[in-house]
């Protein structure tokens, strides 16, 4: 089995385990999707786990939701949604400039190369990052509870077999 085979296999048991309705688990599944998205990396957990309880979701799901952005996968996803908001705005930022400004940030984690990176990539990000939410937000709501009504529909049918075989 493959690294991504486990680590989906891993990820859906963690979805399918939690015992709550599937609109709860799927209410913070998504909270935390959208926070991985417009988030900058270590700040979305301050937002997603209070939201979580405010709109009545999983805070396990707000929790894990965010790690779609990780210390491995910003180096890739950050750019794309860099790019694409600048693109959105109307921007001239390369794909490489905006990646290098990025691993430099990355890499220096200060204020000062925070602020360095400027104002057109600060605004490209949150602009991608909001396209991204605006996409894949409902898609992780409607794709985890789905997940979770399919996988109880089974559960539920193989009782009931072996209820009338047993």
């Amino acid at each position: 089995m493959s690294w991504i085979s486990r680590q989906w296999q891993r990820l859906r048991e963690n979805i399918l385990r939690e015992q709550a309705t599937p609109e709860f688990i799927a209410r913070g599944w998504a909270i935390g999707m959208f926070y991985g998205c417009t988030i900058p990396f270590g700040f979305q957990l301050v937002l997603s786990i209070p939201t979580a309880f405010i709109l009545k979701g999983s805070k396990i799901g707000a929790t894990v939701g965010t790690f779609v952005t990780n210390h491995f996968s910003i180096f890739i996803i950050y750019p794309v949604q860099c790019w694409i908001g600048n693109r959105l705005l109307g921007g001239s930022l390369s794909y490489g400039a905006i990646s290098a400004a990025l691993r430099d940030l990355v890499k220096e984690q200060s204020w000062d190369s925070l602020l360095q990176i400027g104002e057109e990539l600060v605004s490209a990000f949150f602009t991608g990052g909001m396209l991204f939410a605006a996409i894949f937000t409902p898609l992780t709501y409607f794709g985890v509870r789905a997940l979770v009504r399919r996988h109880r529909a089974r559960k539920a049918a193989k009782l009931g077999s072996e209820k009338r075989n047993g």
